[in-house]
């Protein structure tokens, strides 16, 4: 798999250690699915390292918060389809009125075609309540492997959708 290029500036991060366990440093991602099926353990294996923290369906309506980022920065996962679009507004409800910053809405193509009009205009309304709206295209070589670490190259607009999140991800608001 070709190397994902990210910022310079981007915080040191700390890597599994060869025993599994993992150091929860406030540099490693967040990524959450505002529904299943989203693309999330995709996202975060492609942005390692980064933390899979699966659907945020499961975790609603417990009378606690759905998720304690303890100063890591959140990015939230969906489709660009019109039902995923519903998802992903309930989730960005449910995190912020938590007081929970999300640095990236990342919108997944589910396939080669347009995202639908609706979908769109859906998520253009939750542009001011995120730091950011990433669409990563469709990625065709997903098809052929079992694994996303077995992909052979990660096309150069993935590439770049990948860079963009970990910009919003790590740039302190304002910048």
């Amino acid at each position: 798999m070709r190397l994902l290029r990210r910022p310079a500036d981007k915080p040191q991060v700390h890597l599994p250690a060869e025993n599994g366990s993992h150091n929860t440093a406030a540099q490693d991602l967040l990524v959450i699915g505002a529904h299943g099926g989203a693309g999330t353990s995709t996202i975060a294996a492609l942005m390692r390292p980064a933390w899979d923290m699966g659907s945020l369906g499961h975790r609603l309506g417990h009378g606690r918060p759905p998720l304690q980022t303890k100063g890591r920065p959140l990015v939230v996962v969906t489709r660009n389809t019109v039902a995923a679009a519903r998802h992903a507004t309930n989730a960005v409800t449910a995190l912020t009125d938590q007081a929970i910053a999300i640095a990236a809405l990342v919108i997944v193509a589910d396939g080669a075609g347009p995202e639908p009009r609706d979908a769109t205009a859906r998520y253009s309304l939750l542009e001011g309540r995120v730091r950011g709206v990433v669409r990563v295209p469709f990625i065709p070589g997903l098809r052929l492997v079992d694994d996303v670490a077995h992909l052979d190259e990660v096309p150069g607009r993935v590439q770049d959708a990948l860079t963009t999140i970990w910009e919003l991800a790590y740039s302190r608001p304002g910048n």
